[in-house]
Formats: C-alpha cells, structure tokens, sequence
C-alpha cells in the first residue's frame, strides 16, 4: 500500500466514524461513486472544513410542521409537561421529569417526521445545536452553584446572616437590602446567579417567618431580572440585542430608570405584607472557616474571566467559567494539603447542630479542624448540585427548540411584526411570553425576523423581555433556580398570587420608558 492510498483510507474511515457531521460522510459516498481516486486535497478540506461539508445541508429549510399532527401533538405535550411543572407542589412530582419528557417525546415526534422524508440527519443536526446551548448553559450553571456550595460550606452566608442580624434590621430593611443588592449584582453578574446568592441569605435569616421568605425570594426574582434588564451584559436578552449591533452600549443604560421602576413598585406594595418586627439579634458573629474570603474572590475572579472570554475572545461564557473552576479546585486541593500545618494550635469549633456522636469526640483541635477542611472537596460540591432544576432546564432548552423547529416561533414572529400589529403592541406581547418561554429564545426569534422598528422600540423589547420573565415563576432562571433553593416556601403557586403586582410594574416601566426615551422613537 503505497503511502497516497494510507492516507485517502484514513481519512475515510475518520469521517465515516465522525458522527457529529454525517451530513459530510454521505457526499463523500457520493463522491467516491464517480471516482475510485478522489482528490487527497478535496479531502483534507472537507474533514477540516465543517462550513464546506454542511453548505448543501444548510440550503435545505425545515419542514413547517405548524399543521401537521406532529405540531399539534408537540404542542400539547408541551403544555401538559408545562402545567405538571407548575403544580410541582401539589403533586409532590419533580418538575424536571415531566419537561424531561415531553423534550423526548416532541423529538421523537419530529425525526420520525423528517425520517419519512428522508431528511433525518437534518433533525439530528438542529437537535444537537439545542444540546449544545443547554450545555453551555449547563456548565455556567454548575460552576455557579458549585461556588455557592462551597461559600456556604465555609460559612460565608451564615456569616453575612450574621453581621445583618447583629444590625437588628426589621424583617422589611431585609426585605428591601437584599433587593437592592439583587438588582445592583444582576447588573453585572447572571441573574440565576444573583438569585442564588441572595437567596441563601433570605433563607438563613428567615427560618423563623415564611412570609418574610416568600415575599423576600419574589422580591429578588424581580429585582434581579430588572437590574440585568439595563446593562448589555447583565442578561442574555441585553448581551445579544448589544452583539446584534441595534443598540449601542451606552444606550442600554437609559433603561435604568424604567428597570429600577420595575422593581421598585411591587416592593413597595409587597413591603405591607412583610412583619415590621426583627429577628432574633445575634451579638457575635463567627469567623468563616480557613479559606472563606478566598473563595469569595475566585469567584469574582471566575465572573471576570466569564465576561473577559465573551467580550475580548469570543468565547462562550461558559468555558470562562470552566476555567474559573479550576481556581476552585486548585485552592481545594491546597487546603487539603496544608491543612494539618496551619491548624494545630486552632481552636475547636463545636457544631451544637450535630448528632451527639459527634459532640463527644475529644477535643483535639488536629482531628476537629482536619475533619473540616478535608471534608472540602470541589468535586463534592459538584455532587450537592440541584440537578432537578438543570434537568428541568434541559426539558424546557429541548422542548423549546423543538417548537421553533417545528415552526411555531417563526409564525408567532411573523404575526407579530406584520403589517396589522403595532411594534408596541408586539413588543409589549413579547414580554409577556417570555414568562412562559425562555426570553433568550424570544428575543433571538425576534433579532432574527430583524423588524424594521425604531431604536426605542428595540429598547423596549429589550426590557419587556428582561422583566416579563418576573410575571411567572418559571418566566425566568432566576425564579426556577429559587424554586429549588427554597422547596415549599417559594413556589409556582406563591408567586403567582402576586403577578397583579408585578404587572403593575412591568406597565409603569413601560410607561416611564416612553415618557423619558421618546427621543429614540
């Protein structure tokens, strides 16, 4: 075998084994049909150009299955799995095995559609592109949460917990601190992230009062998607109308009077319903365990470094936030390493909330504080995770993607932008859909059709689709992330006695964006 034809049968047998680009493997079929000798460089390029394998596949538009029975049955589907996921407290059902399934089963529905056609790789291909954002989404996700374990692990919320209650605040100065820090750090950091963050602190300091927990977690969801709603990278809605190009970056930030009004006039409604009284004041608070402020900022860091790889490399966010892991794991490992030097002579702490096994080891501060520290593993953290609300994302990315596959996105973007609906009228209904499906999804049909409307209407859609998420508990990553955080006490049921409210807002925010951006229209 002569060293040519090595070559032409390895790069066969990679691109028959390359399952992710099939579409390439059946022209290569075809081409070695015509010719027992095809060209080496013709080849090459291929296996390294994906854009080249995949042009012919592109040119082909998806089947509109909005009237065919795969639509309808999608649909349905949908909304039973959607309706099981709101009444997850009822039926004492995770709400991520319903989404879940109804993902699998509007797939199912499709390929068996495009199979019949002949176009099943067409199916699989645009599958795989919705994998791939839940992915990304995922791994963001978990970073996130694998670093708030770890500050509640060193007691960086019991500390916070702490220093506010030692300031003998009322139940409604809580209510109020901890929105605004809410809507000021989902400025710049994630809004899933903010609610995390903020939420274990309302739930610390509210063990005693669950009204006070249920309206402070409300309270945060809105707060948190307003702040993101006037930064260009406090939210995916902001981060891809700024990418687009249709608003420039100093623009964005006439939307912070309208969000602040967003989020202010239900508190101020919800503030009479929250107890005047405080809670229980606590006189000392304890030290965060070895490594607590650290943590804390490999965590800011991580932020940093997420923002850096979107803006400066072009990166997902999601790898930035792989690498910031990484500073996670590195500083777990030295803990555990250097753990035995530092805290020979260390007091012990006693966890009064421990079995009494526990309470009655010796007091050897060697054993009390190894056991701390070396129980400190990042990949534990990982463990800790709320997977039903990962899941639940998977089932809703999925099913979503499905739906826009099938055509019903583009049909509702169609309708909406057409010659008979009002651009304020559509932009208005935009936000309030995105309380129903993802608002990154809604905005990217909505720069996608690209409607010939003024710049203040694309303001306006950028900030319907930012806080419509707070009508719904499910509207919005933040409301789903505290849902799991808070079981029982924050849930569908519990926010949406309060969507009159929130509306309330969500229309005053509207009205003081025509009354103070009128020159961008």
């Amino acid at each position: 075998m002569n060293f040519e034809a090595f070559i032409f049968i390895f790069l066969l047998i990679v691109m028959l084994f390359n399952d992710y680009l099939s579409a390439r493997t059946k022209f290569i079929k075809q081409l070695l049909k015509k010719s027992p000798y095809p060209s080496y460089l013709a080849l090459l390029l291929i296996s390294l150009l994906p854009s080249v394998a995949l042009a012919a596949e592109e040119s082909v538009k998806p089947l509109n299955l909005t009237q065919n029975w795969a639509g309808y049955a999608a649909l349905v589907i949908f909304a039973i799995a959607y309706l099981f996921a709101m009444i997850e407290e009822v039926t004492e059902l995770k709400k991520s095995k319903p989404m879940v399934f109804a993902a699998s089963i509007i797939w199912i529905f499709i390929a068996i559609v495009y199979a019949n056609q002949g176009l099943s790789e067409q199916a699989g291909l645009v599958f795989r592109s919705s994998l791939e954002a839940y992915a990304e989404l995922f791994l963001f996700i978990m970073v996130s949460m694998t670093y708030l374990n770890a500050m509640e692990d060193r007691g960086v919320f019991e500390n916070l917990r702490v220093w506010l209650l030692s300031k003998n605040f009322s139940y409604r100065k809580l209510f109020w601190i901890t929105g605004f820090q809410a809507f000021f750090i989902s400025s710049a950091c994630n809004n899933l992230t903010t609610a995390l963050l903020m939420g274990s602190v309302i739930i610390a300091m509210g063990k005693n009062n669950r009204q006070f927990v249920t309206l402070s977690c409300i309270n945060v969801v809105v707060a948190s998607n307003a702040g993101g709603s006037f930064s260009p990278f406090g939210d995916i809605t902001t981060l891809l109308v700024w990418q687009k190009g249709v608003v420039p970056f100093t623009d964005f930030f006439s939307l912070l009077l309208p969000a602040i009004i967003n989020f202010v006039l239900p508190a101020a409604i919800m503030n009479f319903f929250i107890s005047k009284e405080s809670p229980a004041a606590v006189m000392e608070a304890q030290a965060m365990k070895r490594g607590g402020w650290v943590i804390i900022g490999l965590f800011v860091l991580t932020i940093i470094t997420s923002a850096c790889f979107e803006n400066f490399l072009s990166l997902p966010p999601a790898a930035g936030m792989m690498l910031g892991l990484t500073y996670l794991s590195f500083f777990s490992y030295y803990l555990q390493k250097t753990n035995s030097s530092i805290h020979i002579f260390a007091p012990v702490k006693v966890d009064y909330f421990a079995p009494m096994k526990y309470m009655n080891k010796p007091k050897t501060s060697v054993t009390a504080d190894a056991e701390i520290d070396q129980s400190f593993d990042v990949f534990h953290k990982v463990a800790n995770l709320e997977w039903d609300t990962l899941l639940f994302f998977y089932g809703v990315m999925v099913c979503v993607g499905g739906l826009s596959f099938i055509g019903y996105l583009e049909l509702t973007s169609h309708y909406l932008y057409g010659a008979t609906v009002d651009p304020t009228i559509a932009n208005i209904a935009v936000g309030i859909a995105s309380a129903f499906v993802d608002n990154g999804t809604i905005m990217l049909a909505v720069l996608t059709m690209n409607p010939d409307i003024s710049q203040g209407q694309w303001l306006l859609v950028t900030l319907t689709a930012g806080v419509g998420g707070s009508l719904l508990a499910v509207g919005s990553a933040a409301g789903v992330g505290l849902m799991g955080q808070a079981k029982g006490v924050y849930t569908f049921t519990s926010h949406l006695k309060w969507t009159p409210v929130i509306a309330l807002g969500y229309v005053a925010s509207i009205a003081v964006h025509f009354l103070i951006n009128g020159r961008y229209f």
